[in-house]
């Protein structure tokens, strides 16, 4: 028996490869199918099915384009309608691989068709489970992202009979292997590690401590923050299927020259540019967005960006096909292409730029003209530490935000290590605003500062 967790970090994502006897199964695959195939291939394994735990929201899954290259059956729990071919399972059906069997445990909560599937080794023991969004270390998957279909509060009550009920009668020693990991939306508040066993989280998960159905209901309904809008274009595209990944890929890896580049824009298509902050601040094609890939660029794409509007991509050489996959994974597939040769192309065909200014936290240590500071980080990042005179516009909100913003006066804007307030710089700069400065190193920098900061409850 094998197990391999291929844990994607810029989404937080765990799929997962199981296999024996020369069969193999994957559980939540991403859109690319290249690394299961290669991992199979390497292992002189047969992929012989292909699980989802639910419809995710949070990334465009890779379960069809799989199943098309390998033959390999769609599995989904009860409940489960989809544009194209699937088997929809029974709750407690078993599944063989090889030597192993996976039993499918109808778990509603996160969505309605929620399943966990628990591995039985060779003995038919208990070994591991794989939880899906039901089961987070930590956490528990938020219950509100059905559109309509079910409220939050009938969701979280599914979720403390699903916990109740499978989850906490299963042994101590079984794995807990999740789909995902610190930094994902999909729960409040997940915890740094991405596998746990039934008994650490029976012992240290909020979730699972005993309480009653109302109270447990009131526990994870409370707080919750407006996902971010792509997930429910995921799902939909997740449960109607979409185009082979090859083929979005064939139609949007073009390079453009800078003429059909600037034409684009013209016809109102978007600029993207996915290179880092640093580089970025010294020029970009004007009205440009700056997400870069070295962060979650693919959950900001999807946060501040539109589906619906066209793409142009502005990246470093020899970056420019990650730019554009990674946008597919989360749906994005309406790209023109990519500036052919970069931002130094455009800027050397005489096109429009801009710059965005930066200073240090030591520099904005040494001034005195710092009563106006932009803080774009979180609420509660803001809340728990911020500088006396910052006021919060959290950046999934800043563009709607923006008569807030006063630019009568120089205004300061930081995150905690530069890269949102450099998507933000961008923003402002693309409506108009350009009476700021940007902190770069963010609040890591000024933490470091003679500067005079509010600490929560003080």
């Amino acid at each position: 028996m094998f197990i391999e967790q291929i844990y994607t970090s810029c989404l937080s994502q765990a799929s997962y490869y199981i296999e024996s006897n020369g069969q193999a199964a994957i559980i939540d695959p991403l859109r690319d199918p290249e690394p299961y195939l290669k991992l199979a291939t390497s292992r002189k394994a047969e992929i012989k099915y292909v699980f989802e735990t639910h419809f995710h929201a949070d990334f465009v899954s890779g379960h069809i384009d799989l199943a098309q290259l390998t033959g390999a059956p769609i599995i989904f729990g009860p409940g489960a309608e989809t544009g194209y071919e699937i088997t929809v399972a029974e709750d407690r059906q078993v599944f063989s691989i090889g030597n192993v069997m996976l039993k499918v445990l109808h778990s509603p909560g996160h969505t309605l068709e929620s399943s966990c599937y628990l591995l039985l080794d060779p003995q038919g023991k208990e070994h591991a489970i794989f939880t899906g969004d039901t089961l987070f270390i930590g956490d528990v998957g938020r219950p509100d992202l059905m559109g309509g279909v079910a409220t939050k509060e009938e969701l979280a009550g599914h979720m403390y009979a699903s916990l109740n009920a499978i989850i906490k009668p299963l042994p101590n020693e079984v794995l807990v292997y999740p789909a995902h990991g610190p930094g994902s939306s999909c729960g409040q508040n997940i915890g740094p590690e991405t596998w746990s066993t039934i008994g650490e989280q029976k012992k240290n998960n909020p979730a699972l401590q005993d309480m009653s159905a109302s109270e447990f209901i009131e526990s994870i309904t409370t707080g919750l923050k407006a996902p971010p809008p792509y997930y429910f274009t995921d799902a939909a595209i997740n449960k109607r299927g979409y185009q082979e990944l090859a083929a979005v890929m064939k139609r949007n890896y073009t390079a453009l020259s800078t003429k059909s580049f600037a034409n684009y824009i013209d016809q109102g298509a978007v600029v993207l540019d996915s290179r880092t902050a640093r580089e970025f601040e010294k020029g970009f094609v004007q009205g440009a967005v700056n997400i870069g890939l070295d962060g979650r660029y693919a959950i900001w794409v999807g946060t501040l960006l539109d589906h619906s509007v066209p793409l142009l991509i502005v990246a470093d050489p020899g970056k420019e096909k990650e730019a554009i996959s990674r946008l597919a994974r989360v749906g994005y597939e309406q790209v023109h292409g990519y500036l052919d040769g970069g931002f130094q192309s455009w800027k050397t065909n005489g096109m429009p730029c801009d710059t965005i200014t930066s200073i240090s936290a030591d520099q904005l240590a040494a001034r005195d003209d710092i009563d106006s500071i932009l803080d774009v980080r979180e609420p509660e990042e803001y809340q728990d530490q911020c500088l006396v005179h910052a006021k919060n516009i959290p950046l999934p909100t800043l563009e709607n935000a923006l008569h807030l913003v006063d630019d009568k006066q120089l205004f300061y804007v930081h995150c905690q290590t530069g890269y949102r307030s450099m998507t933000a710089s961008s923003i402002l700069k693309r409506n108009g605003i350009r009476n700021f400065i940007n902190i770069a190193g963010g609040m890591d920098g000024i933490q470091k500062t003679s500067l005079k900061l509010k600490h929560k409850g003080v």
